[in-house]
Protein backbone atom coordinates (compact mmCIF):
# COMPACT_ATOMS: atom_id res chain seq x y z
CA UNK A 1 0.00 0.00 0.00
CA UNK A 2 2.70 2.82 1.09
CA UNK A 3 4.86 1.76 -2.15
CA UNK A 4 1.82 2.09 -4.24
CA UNK A 5 0.73 5.29 -2.66
CA UNK A 6 4.67 6.62 -3.30
CA UNK A 7 4.51 5.86 -7.03
CA UNK A 8 0.96 7.89 -7.29
CA UNK A 9 1.89 10.65 -5.66
CA UNK A 10 5.26 10.68 -8.35
CA UNK A 11 2.86 10.15 -10.91
CA UNK A 12 1.08 13.10 -9.94
CA UNK A 13 4.13 15.55 -9.11
CA UNK A 14 5.44 14.81 -12.41
CA UNK A 15 2.23 14.64 -14.62
CA UNK A 16 2.10 18.47 -12.99
CA UNK A 17 4.83 19.24 -14.66
CA UNK A 18 2.79 19.29 -18.22
CA UNK A 19 0.70 22.53 -16.46
CA UNK A 20 3.41 24.46 -15.59
CA UNK A 21 5.58 24.95 -19.00
CA UNK A 22 3.51 27.01 -20.25
CA UNK A 23 3.81 29.43 -17.78
CA UNK A 24 7.74 28.57 -18.03
CA UNK A 25 8.21 29.64 -21.66
CA UNK A 26 5.47 31.94 -22.41
CA UNK A 27 6.99 33.46 -25.60
CA UNK A 28 6.95 30.15 -26.91
CA UNK A 29 3.93 29.53 -28.99
CA UNK A 30 1.33 26.43 -28.13
CA UNK A 31 2.46 24.63 -30.69
CA UNK A 32 6.13 25.03 -30.27
CA UNK A 33 5.21 23.38 -26.75
CA UNK A 34 3.15 20.83 -28.50
CA UNK A 35 5.40 19.53 -31.18
CA UNK A 36 8.53 19.79 -28.85
CA UNK A 37 6.95 17.79 -26.41
CA UNK A 38 5.78 15.30 -28.43
CA UNK A 39 9.31 15.04 -30.57
CA UNK A 40 11.09 14.01 -27.10
CA UNK A 41 8.46 12.03 -26.25
CA UNK A 42 8.80 9.75 -30.26
CA UNK A 43 12.49 10.13 -29.35
CA UNK A 44 11.99 8.15 -26.15
CA UNK A 45 9.63 5.48 -27.65
CA UNK A 46 12.40 4.38 -29.93
CA UNK A 47 14.66 2.60 -27.37
CA UNK A 48 11.56 0.93 -25.97
CA UNK A 49 10.49 -0.16 -29.57
CA UNK A 50 13.83 -2.24 -29.43
CA UNK A 51 11.87 -3.77 -26.19
CA UNK A 52 8.34 -4.89 -27.76
CA UNK A 53 9.57 -5.37 -31.20
CA UNK A 54 7.42 -8.89 -31.73
CA UNK A 55 4.66 -7.45 -30.00
CA UNK A 56 4.59 -4.12 -32.33
CA UNK A 57 5.21 -6.14 -35.58
CA UNK A 58 1.67 -8.26 -34.57
CA UNK A 59 -0.03 -5.01 -35.07
CA UNK A 60 -1.86 -4.64 -38.56
CA UNK A 61 -2.69 -1.28 -40.65
CA UNK A 62 -5.69 -0.43 -38.69
CA UNK A 63 -4.05 -0.49 -35.59
CA UNK A 64 -1.61 1.71 -36.56
CA UNK A 65 -4.58 3.68 -37.91
CA UNK A 66 -6.29 3.99 -34.57
CA UNK A 67 -2.78 4.47 -32.84
CA UNK A 68 -2.24 7.44 -34.91
CA UNK A 69 -5.76 9.03 -34.49
CA UNK A 70 -5.63 8.32 -30.80
CA UNK A 71 -2.11 10.36 -30.63
CA UNK A 72 -3.72 13.11 -32.59
CA UNK A 73 -6.47 14.09 -30.25
CA UNK A 74 -5.31 12.52 -26.67
CA UNK A 75 -1.60 14.19 -27.63
CA UNK A 76 -1.38 16.56 -30.28
CA UNK A 77 -5.23 18.58 -30.65
CA UNK A 78 -5.13 18.05 -26.71
CA UNK A 79 -1.68 19.67 -25.36
CA UNK A 80 -2.30 22.60 -27.86
CA UNK A 81 -5.41 23.66 -26.51
CA UNK A 82 -4.24 22.86 -22.89
CA UNK A 83 -1.14 25.40 -23.42
CA UNK A 84 -3.35 27.79 -25.43
CA UNK A 85 -5.40 27.62 -22.53
CA UNK A 86 -3.15 28.20 -19.88
CA UNK A 87 -0.76 30.94 -21.68
CA UNK A 88 -4.34 32.68 -21.99
CA UNK A 89 -6.06 31.85 -18.73
CA UNK A 90 -3.35 31.39 -16.31
CA UNK A 91 -2.76 27.44 -14.40
CA UNK A 92 -5.78 27.24 -12.19
CA UNK A 93 -8.70 27.68 -14.16
CA UNK A 94 -7.69 25.16 -17.16
CA UNK A 95 -6.06 23.17 -14.25
CA UNK A 96 -9.84 22.76 -12.44
CA UNK A 97 -11.27 22.00 -15.38
CA UNK A 98 -9.16 19.14 -16.26
CA UNK A 99 -9.11 18.17 -13.15
CA UNK A 100 -12.84 17.19 -13.79
CA UNK A 101 -11.74 14.16 -16.09
CA UNK A 102 -12.62 11.65 -14.10
CA UNK A 103 -15.87 12.58 -13.37
CA UNK A 104 -16.49 13.47 -16.91
CA UNK A 105 -15.58 10.47 -18.37
CA UNK A 106 -17.82 8.46 -16.16
CA UNK A 107 -20.51 10.93 -16.96
CA UNK A 108 -19.93 10.01 -20.97
CA UNK A 109 -19.79 6.60 -20.29
CA UNK A 110 -22.92 5.89 -18.12
CA UNK A 111 -24.72 6.07 -21.85
CA UNK A 112 -22.33 5.15 -23.91
CA UNK A 113 -21.18 1.82 -22.28
CA UNK A 114 -24.39 1.13 -19.78
CA UNK A 115 -25.08 -2.26 -21.85
CA UNK A 116 -21.36 -3.25 -21.04
CA UNK A 117 -20.11 -1.68 -17.79
CA UNK A 118 -22.87 -0.48 -15.69
CA UNK A 119 -23.97 3.29 -15.51
CA UNK A 120 -24.22 5.46 -12.35
CA UNK A 121 -27.23 6.51 -10.79
CA UNK A 122 -27.53 10.12 -11.99
CA UNK A 123 -28.73 10.84 -8.28
CA UNK A 124 -25.89 9.60 -6.59
CA UNK A 125 -23.83 11.52 -9.11
CA UNK A 126 -25.67 14.89 -8.69
CA UNK A 127 -24.13 16.10 -5.19
CA UNK A 128 -20.38 15.56 -7.11
CA UNK A 129 -21.34 17.68 -9.78
CA UNK A 130 -22.59 20.23 -7.55
CA UNK A 131 -19.62 20.34 -5.29
CA UNK A 132 -17.47 20.44 -8.76
CA UNK A 133 -19.18 22.88 -10.45
CA UNK A 134 -18.97 25.42 -7.28
CA UNK A 135 -15.54 24.32 -7.09
CA UNK A 136 -14.94 25.77 -10.65
CA UNK A 137 -17.04 28.61 -9.76
CA UNK A 138 -14.98 29.88 -6.66
CA UNK A 139 -11.81 29.27 -8.52
CA UNK A 140 -13.13 31.33 -11.92
CA UNK A 141 -14.19 34.39 -9.30
CA UNK A 142 -10.84 34.42 -7.76
CA UNK A 143 -9.28 34.93 -11.47
CA UNK A 144 -11.52 37.09 -12.61
CA UNK A 145 -11.13 39.43 -9.95
CA UNK A 146 -7.59 39.83 -10.30
CA UNK A 147 -8.08 40.31 -14.38
CA UNK A 148 -7.50 43.90 -16.15
CA UNK A 149 -10.60 44.52 -17.80
CA UNK A 150 -8.91 44.79 -21.56
CA UNK A 151 -7.63 40.73 -20.64
CA UNK A 152 -11.27 39.72 -19.98
CA UNK A 153 -11.40 38.27 -23.77
CA UNK A 154 -7.85 36.45 -23.76
CA UNK A 155 -9.36 35.26 -19.95
CA UNK A 156 -12.42 33.48 -21.71
CA UNK A 157 -10.59 32.33 -25.03
CA UNK A 158 -8.33 30.18 -22.87
CA UNK A 159 -11.28 28.95 -20.69
CA UNK A 160 -13.09 27.56 -24.27
CA UNK A 161 -9.40 26.34 -24.98
CA UNK A 162 -9.19 24.48 -21.74
CA UNK A 163 -12.96 22.78 -22.46
CA UNK A 164 -11.78 21.40 -25.84
CA UNK A 165 -8.77 19.76 -24.23
CA UNK A 166 -10.60 18.51 -21.60
CA UNK A 167 -13.07 17.18 -24.43
CA UNK A 168 -10.30 15.64 -26.39
CA UNK A 169 -9.04 13.80 -22.85
CA UNK A 170 -12.54 12.20 -22.09
CA UNK A 171 -12.18 10.99 -26.01
CA UNK A 172 -9.16 9.35 -25.56
CA UNK A 173 -9.45 7.05 -22.65
CA UNK A 174 -12.78 5.78 -23.53
CA UNK A 175 -12.09 5.07 -27.50
CA UNK A 176 -8.26 3.83 -25.99
CA UNK A 177 -9.97 1.51 -23.27
CA UNK A 178 -12.34 0.33 -26.60
CA UNK A 179 -9.32 -0.76 -28.62
CA UNK A 180 -7.62 -2.51 -25.52
CA UNK A 181 -10.89 -4.85 -25.03
CA UNK A 182 -11.04 -5.75 -28.14
CA UNK A 183 -7.52 -7.03 -28.50
CA UNK A 184 -7.18 -8.73 -24.75
CA UNK A 185 -4.79 -10.89 -26.80
CA UNK A 186 -2.61 -7.66 -26.76
CA UNK A 187 0.44 -5.92 -24.65
CA UNK A 188 -0.87 -3.17 -23.50
CA UNK A 189 2.63 -1.53 -22.84
CA UNK A 190 3.02 -2.65 -26.77
CA UNK A 191 0.35 -0.59 -27.46
CA UNK A 192 1.72 2.72 -25.76
CA UNK A 193 5.10 2.17 -27.50
CA UNK A 194 3.20 1.92 -30.63
CA UNK A 195 1.40 5.60 -29.72
CA UNK A 196 4.93 6.76 -28.26
CA UNK A 197 6.54 5.87 -32.15
CA UNK A 198 3.95 7.46 -34.10
CA UNK A 199 4.22 11.06 -32.30
CA UNK A 200 8.17 10.97 -34.03
CA UNK A 201 6.78 11.74 -37.45
CA UNK A 202 3.76 13.81 -36.67
CA UNK A 203 6.07 16.29 -34.59
CA UNK A 204 8.56 16.45 -37.48
CA UNK A 205 5.37 16.88 -39.60
CA UNK A 206 4.11 20.01 -36.94
CA UNK A 207 7.32 21.36 -37.05
CA UNK A 208 7.90 21.16 -40.93
CA UNK A 209 4.09 22.54 -40.97
CA UNK A 210 5.44 25.45 -38.81
CA UNK A 211 9.07 25.91 -40.58
CA UNK A 212 6.34 26.69 -44.19
CA UNK A 213 3.94 29.34 -42.13
CA UNK A 214 7.45 30.89 -40.89
CA UNK A 215 8.97 31.17 -44.34
CA UNK A 216 5.94 32.01 -46.18
CA UNK A 217 4.56 34.63 -43.38
CA UNK A 218 1.25 33.05 -42.26
CA UNK A 219 0.21 33.99 -38.94
CA UNK A 220 1.04 30.21 -36.82
CA UNK A 221 4.03 31.86 -34.85
CA UNK A 222 3.81 35.47 -32.80
CA UNK A 223 5.26 38.13 -35.27
CA UNK A 224 9.15 38.15 -34.90
CA UNK A 225 9.59 34.74 -33.18
CA UNK A 226 13.13 33.30 -35.08
CA UNK A 227 11.88 29.76 -35.71
CA UNK A 228 13.11 27.02 -34.46
CA UNK A 229 15.24 28.20 -31.97
CA UNK A 230 12.92 31.08 -30.65
CA UNK A 231 14.55 33.46 -27.52
CA UNK A 232 15.63 31.18 -25.31
CA UNK A 233 16.62 27.63 -27.09
CA UNK A 234 18.19 25.57 -24.68
CA UNK A 235 15.58 26.16 -21.21
CA UNK A 236 12.72 25.12 -24.36
CA UNK A 237 15.06 21.80 -25.15
CA UNK A 238 15.67 21.01 -21.74
CA UNK A 239 11.81 21.49 -20.48
CA UNK A 240 10.57 19.93 -23.94
CA UNK A 241 13.20 17.04 -22.64
CA UNK A 242 11.62 16.71 -19.13
CA UNK A 243 8.20 16.90 -20.20
CA UNK A 244 8.64 14.29 -22.93
CA UNK A 245 10.78 11.94 -20.28
CA UNK A 246 8.42 12.65 -16.84
CA UNK A 247 5.41 13.40 -17.97
CA UNK A 248 4.88 11.48 -20.78
CA UNK A 249 6.92 8.39 -20.02
CA UNK A 250 8.18 8.16 -16.26
CA UNK A 251 4.86 9.18 -15.11
CA UNK A 252 2.51 6.76 -16.88
CA UNK A 253 5.37 3.77 -15.87
CA UNK A 254 4.63 4.76 -11.95
CA UNK A 255 1.21 4.93 -12.35
CA UNK A 256 1.02 1.86 -13.94
CA UNK A 257 2.99 0.36 -10.77
CA UNK A 258 0.65 2.07 -8.58
CA UNK A 259 -2.40 0.42 -10.01
CA UNK A 260 -0.85 -2.59 -10.04
CA UNK A 261 -0.36 -2.47 -6.12
CA UNK A 262 -3.66 -0.36 -5.09
CA UNK A 263 -7.03 -1.51 -5.05
CA UNK A 264 -8.91 0.46 -8.41
CA UNK A 265 -11.36 2.40 -6.02
CA UNK A 266 -7.98 4.17 -3.97
CA UNK A 267 -6.30 4.60 -7.21
CA UNK A 268 -8.79 6.03 -9.10
CA UNK A 269 -9.14 9.04 -6.33
CA UNK A 270 -5.23 9.36 -5.98
CA UNK A 271 -5.44 10.81 -9.21
CA UNK A 272 -5.83 14.21 -7.52
CA UNK A 273 -2.59 14.19 -7.38
CA UNK A 274 -2.14 15.66 -10.48
CA UNK A 275 -4.09 18.62 -10.49
CA UNK A 276 -3.07 19.50 -6.74
CA UNK A 277 0.13 19.26 -7.99
CA UNK A 278 -0.31 21.71 -11.01
CA UNK A 279 -2.18 23.93 -8.87
CA UNK A 280 1.22 23.98 -6.49
CA UNK A 281 3.24 24.61 -9.40
CA UNK A 282 1.49 27.54 -10.80
CA UNK A 283 0.59 29.37 -7.47
CA UNK A 284 4.93 28.74 -6.88
CA UNK A 285 5.04 30.48 -10.39
CA UNK A 286 3.00 33.19 -9.17
CA UNK A 287 4.95 33.46 -6.03
CA UNK A 288 1.78 34.03 -3.70
CA UNK A 289 -0.78 31.58 -2.50
CA UNK A 290 -4.29 31.79 -3.42
CA UNK A 291 -6.75 33.82 -1.40
CA UNK A 292 -9.45 31.81 0.56
CA UNK A 293 -11.77 31.48 -1.76
CA UNK A 294 -9.67 29.63 -3.94
CA UNK A 295 -8.53 27.35 -1.58
CA UNK A 296 -12.25 26.99 -0.98
CA UNK A 297 -12.55 25.80 -4.42
CA UNK A 298 -9.77 23.29 -4.84
CA UNK A 299 -11.14 21.81 -1.54
CA UNK A 300 -14.46 21.51 -3.01
CA UNK A 301 -13.13 20.22 -6.74
CA UNK A 302 -11.02 17.12 -4.98
CA UNK A 303 -13.92 16.32 -2.99
CA UNK A 304 -16.57 16.23 -5.69
CA UNK A 305 -13.93 14.30 -7.88
CA UNK A 306 -13.61 11.54 -4.76
CA UNK A 307 -16.79 11.49 -4.10
CA UNK A 308 -17.76 10.89 -7.48
CA UNK A 309 -15.16 7.60 -7.44
CA UNK A 310 -16.46 5.96 -4.89
CA UNK A 311 -19.61 5.46 -6.41
CA UNK A 312 -20.02 1.82 -7.80
CA UNK A 313 -21.73 2.03 -11.06
CA UNK A 314 -25.29 -0.43 -11.27
CA UNK A 315 -24.56 -3.86 -13.01
CA UNK A 316 -25.83 -4.12 -16.78
CA UNK A 317 -29.33 -5.41 -16.90
CA UNK A 318 -28.63 -8.96 -18.28
CA UNK A 319 -25.85 -9.55 -15.18
CA UNK A 320 -28.28 -8.25 -12.68
CA UNK A 321 -31.06 -10.92 -13.91
CA UNK A 322 -28.41 -13.75 -13.99
CA UNK A 323 -29.73 -17.13 -11.90
CA UNK A 324 -27.18 -17.24 -9.01
CA UNK A 325 -25.51 -20.44 -9.54
CA UNK A 326 -26.42 -23.66 -7.09
CA UNK A 327 -23.09 -24.48 -4.80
Amino acid sequence: MLSGFLFALAAGLMWGLVFVTPLLLPDYPAAMLMAGRYLAFGLLALPLALIDWRELRRLTRADWADAVKLSAIGNFLYYLTLAAAIQRAGGPLPTMIIGTLPVVIAVCSNHRNAARDGHYRWRDLAPALLLIALGIGCVNQVEQAALAPQALGRYLQGAGLALIALACWTWYPIRNADWLRAHADRSPRAWATAQGLVTLPMAALAFLVLAVADGAGLPLLPAGFDFPAGPRLWPYVGLMMAVGLFASWLGTLCWNEASQRLPTTLVGQLIVFETLAALVYAQVHRGAWPPLMGVAGVVLLVGGVCWALRLKPVPPARERHLPASSA
